[in-house]
């Protein structure tokens, strides 16, 4: 099972996304405490769908998750400021947790990122870049899956 984590105590409130984990382990290595954030387990495919970056966990309402479609559509500028923000996050992460148990994950990530030849890519790119990683076979993760 994964695993959405909410801000505690916000039912039926917009926007109250934190983090996202697709098992157990993954949840176990989130620099959080549990009790301090509301938690619901979900299905692998909204998990997968949220990853790719197809849709979003919207609110929860008691252990009932509303997610809402995403539309992508990014031309090279808005691109490459995604990618750049979120090696801004990974960096951060990595200074900051040196003996973290999911600290070669997110360096592999982060070399991922910044291998990525922009200019190779179709424009307008009408999928994530989550989504483009994942058809080319290759590592795909989401920003709320940093510890």
């Amino acid at each position: 099972m994964s695993y959405f984590v909410f801000l505690n105590n916000l039912d039926n409130v917009n926007e109250t996304i934190y983090k996202i984990a697709e098992n157990q382990s993954d949840l176990n290595n989130l620099n959080i405490i549990q009790s301090d954030y509301k938690i619901i387990q979900d299905s692998q495919e909204n998990f997968n769908n949220v990853k790719l970056n197809i849709q979003y966990p919207l609110k929860y309402d008691g252990n009932v998750i509303t997610f809402k479609t995403v539309i992508n559509s990014f031309q090279k500028n808005e691109l490459e400021q995604e990618v750049n923000d979120f090696k801004i996050a990974i960096k951060q992460f990595i200074t900051n947790n040196p003996n973290h148990p999911l600290l070669s994950r997110w360096n592999n990530y982060y070399n991922q990122l910044n291998n990525l030849n922009l200019d190779n890519i179709d424009y307008p790119l009408t999928m994530s870049l989550q989504k483009y990683f994942n058809d080319l076979g290759q590592t795909s993760l989401h920003p709320l899956q940093i510890p």
